[in-house]
């Protein structure tokens, strides 16, 4: 289904290629979206610097809960692609089986805190077409969150909405590891399918 096949490995600038190793720390591989970018590599280079700013936590946002942003986002977007990868990454980031299977639907989930809840309902807003963000959203994050943390949440939204139009778009090809962890978290709750992002 990918519209433009991911560049093999030892087709992509050295230089580059050796940038985007960073991937497999947060994600265990090299995502095929970020190989496709690599036909153009300062839109791959620079992706990965937008990656890396935005994924770098300086306040009480943690990285298994940025990923978790990053799974509502997408999953209000219907990205198949970005909701598998984000599972995986709160999971490498210590997230629990618990808050996994129960992310999709965290307004009734026991294991989120309020801020927590807050802070998702802000995503689910955010990424909705056309854009759902209200007074109520902002005046329950503001309750929780100072401003940092605010933007540290946006820049992660913001990413994945790149993100979700891109594997969407393009059918990008779902590598394993992630397949492994939507069909263990994902299948039951919500259904959760490979969908267009077969190999």
């Amino acid at each position: 289904m990918e519209i433009v096949k991911p560049l093999e490995e030892n087709k992509i600038d050295p230089t580059l290629l050796d940038k985007i190793q960073f991937f497999k720390g947060p994600l265990g591989v090299i995502p095929s979206s970020v190989k496709t970018m690599s036909y153009h590599p300062n839109v791959a280079d620079a992706f990965t610097d937008l990656n890396i700013a935005v994924m770098e936590c300086k306040g009480s946002v943690t990285p298994e809960f940025k990923r978790l942003i990053g799974y509502i986002t997408s999953f209000s977007s219907g990205c198949l692609y970005c909701q598998a990868h984000t599972i995986l990454g709160a999971e490498r980031f210590g997230s629990t089986e618990k808050r996994l299977e129960e992310v999709w639907n965290y307004s009734n989930s026991s294991v989120f805190s309020n801020a927590e809840k807050a802070a998702l309902d802000f995503a689910s807003a955010a990424a909705s077409v056309p854009n759902k963000v209200t007074e109520k959203e902002i005046s329950q994050l503001k309750t929780y969150w100072n401003d940092s943390d605010i933007v540290e949440m946006m820049g992660v939204i913001a990413l994945f909405g790149f993100l979700n139009r891109w594997n969407d778009s393009m059918g990008s090809s779902l590598e394993d590891l992630p397949i492994e962890k939507g069909e263990k978290y994902l299948k039951k709750p919500t259904n959760w399918t490979v969908g267009k992002h077969r190999v």
